[in-house]
């Protein structure tokens, strides 16, 4: 039962950190973050590009604004 819970957990942290959850994630401000102009995410989404750390554990991300992605579109 405890790995069962744990296993749940995981998967809940991982799939809302990275902009898949269940009600949307724009990601965090952090100031040395959107001094470069992005938003700090676990992981890039599709259609993002990874600029730098925010606190060595969030991922500085930049949205692209040309040549994106298909998946972008994708619902």
């Amino acid at each position: 039962m405890r790995l069962c819970l744990s296993g749940l957990l995981f998967l809940l942290v991982i799939s809302s950190s990275s902009g898949n959850g269940l009600f949307g994630n724009d990601g965090v401000e952090v100031r040395t973050c959107t001094a470069l102009g992005g938003r700090c995410f676990f992981g890039c989404r599709v259609g993002w590009k990874w600029v730098a750390y925010c606190h060595s554990v969030l991922s500085c991300c930049l949205k692209l604004k040309r040549h994106t992605p298909p998946q972008v579109y994708e619902t």
